[in-house]
């Protein structure tokens, strides 16, 4: 494998002070797939004040916010490193933060880590490979084994078996049998972990290129039943058009078929969205007359679970109202059947989207999973039609930003009033009129203030709100 020169300039420092150095982790891992890193992980027998000395006067930079841990990172001939004496800790097993106890060989120190494919070291300068537990050959296979037993791997620190699931969507990795096997035995165990540190693990794994097979993982081990049990509740739904075996398999080809419409790169926003947007379905189902199954208001119950679910694993405030929002108007473009919606209607879909519109297309497109090509097909036209209408009434009415024809100034000006509430009420109700009729011109929109106004019981100026202006509607 190909190693930086400022990996082995590094090593040469090390073993002219009489240390090990060797390259470690995902660094090896990632530079046998061919794949690029601008960091790099190191292993050592020095202590930690040893490789301060070591590397005083050649890093640029040094910081020891890890060296309780027995970590010290550094920017070494523009290299951001991090170097780690060699680890034999031992765990409470209570939480997942270990006692540190530094070890005296690297293959220890190669034991104790999470996967075999990160088990593997190269020594700098002399570039020798040593894997004593068969990472390599792992890599090669694609299998994802412990290099000690997975039940203690995953006993020290649980966080392993969603790293596990997050391998398997990262690298296409197929776990052997005894760690899914410990991994189920196992899962209550993450309940140990913090909502925080779920959160970068699950979302690390919906951004990969194979989320689903990750999902798949969660879901069939129980972990998922701590950390998302939204997903394994869809299992035993039936979808209301009988087209799939029950909604979670649903869901799954929504994120399938949402992330082969992404144009920018993974979306975590519409990736969460197409995992989500079913959600409500457990708790609205209603078996109908004649053996139907309906699921009337799931999006406003799924929209509720969501900001719920995704609150309690730590998400940005942000992120959770757009996932939230999504979820809540991914059924809207039903009611549009042919076409029947005015202008208004549209008007409103825009408006209600907002910034979310372009993420919304592509979630309700995905959300179309019917195996009758025909009906595929016409849902693709129908929504093609609506997103030309869109297009139209945007170059036409300036729609992307719908606003009132006259401001907040204005409104004050024209009715002599303070700022205040009702300069909101007012302001709000010419925007209901604009998403209703489009642009009212100046004249009219003056008319149908004062005629508002009026209706108020406020004082409107002579001859206000009559006349040309006063027939806008």
């Amino acid at each position: 494998m190909p190693v930086p020169a400022a990996a082995d300039e590094l090593g040469r420092l090390f073993g002219t002070a009489g240390h090990e150095l060797h390259l470690v982790g995902g660094t090896v891992r990632d530079s046998l797939l061919g794949r690029p890193a601008t960091d790099l992980d190191f292993a050592t027998d020095a202590r930690p004040d040893q490789v301060l000395t070591i590397v005083d006067g050649a890093a640029e930079a040094t910081w020891t916010t890890g060296i309780e841990f027995g970590t010290v990172g550094l920017q070494f001939q523009g290299v951001r490193c991090e170097i780690t004496t060699f680890r034999a800790d031992r765990y409470d097993r209570v939480s997942r933060n270990p006692v540190v106890q530094y070890g005296d060989s690297l293959e220890t120190d190669l034991l104790r880590r999470d996967f075999t494919m990160n088990a593997m070291a190269v020594s700098v300068p002399g570039h020798a490979f040593i894997d004593p537990y068969g990472g390599l050959r792992d890599l090669a296979t694609g299998a994802l084994r412990t290099p000690a037993k997975p039940e203690e791997s995953f006993a020290d620190d649980p966080l392993r078996m969603l790293r596990a699931a997050r391998f398997v969507a990262q690298l296409g990795v197929t776990p052997a049998e005894e760690v899914v096997a410990a991994m189920a035995a196992m899962a209550a165990e993450i309940a140990r972990i913090t909502p925080e540190r779920v959160q970068v693990e699950l979302s690390k794994l919906l951004l990969g290129p194979y989320p689903r097979r990750g999902l798949e993982l969660l879901v069939d081990t129980g972990l998922a039943d701590v950390i998302l049990p939204e997903l394994p509740a869809l299992r035993m739904e039936i979808d209301e058009h009988h087209q799939h075996k029950d909604v979670y398999a649903h869901t799954l080809t929504v994120l399938d078929q949402a992330i082969r419409l992404e144009a920018g790169g993974p979306d975590l926003t519409l990736r969460l969205a197409a995992l989500l947007h079913d959600i409500g379905k457990p708790g609205t189902r209603r078996h109908e007359p004649g053996g139907g199954v309906s699921f009337h208001h799931h999006e406003v119950v799924g929209a509720k679970l969501t900001r719920a679910r995704l609150r309690a694993l730590r998400y940005p405030k942000d992120l959770v109202a757009d996932v939230a929002e999504l979820v809540a108007l991914h059924l809207r473009f039903h009611g549009y059947g042919r076409g029947e919606w005015t202008d208004s209607a549209v008007r409103r879909y825009v408006h209600d989207a907002g910034p979310l519109l372009d993420r919304l297309h592509l979630l309700v497109r995905s959300d179309c999973t019917t195996r009758n090509k025909r009906r595929a097909a016409a849902l693709a036209r129908t929504y093609d039609t609506l997103e030309d209408r869109i297009t139209r009434l945007r170059e036409e009415e300036g729609l992307r930003a719908v606003r009132p024809d006259l401001d907040g100034n204005e409104i004050m000006r024209l009715l002599g009033i303070p700022p205040g509430r009702l300069v909101g009420e007012a302001w709000r109700h010419l925007k209901e009129l604009r998403l209703d009729r489009g642009p009212l011109g100046h004249d009219k929109a003056v008319a149908e203030l004062y005629r508002w106004a009026r209706e108020r019981g406020l004082d409107v100026p002579p001859g206000g709100g009559e006349g040309g202006g006063g027939g806008a509607g």
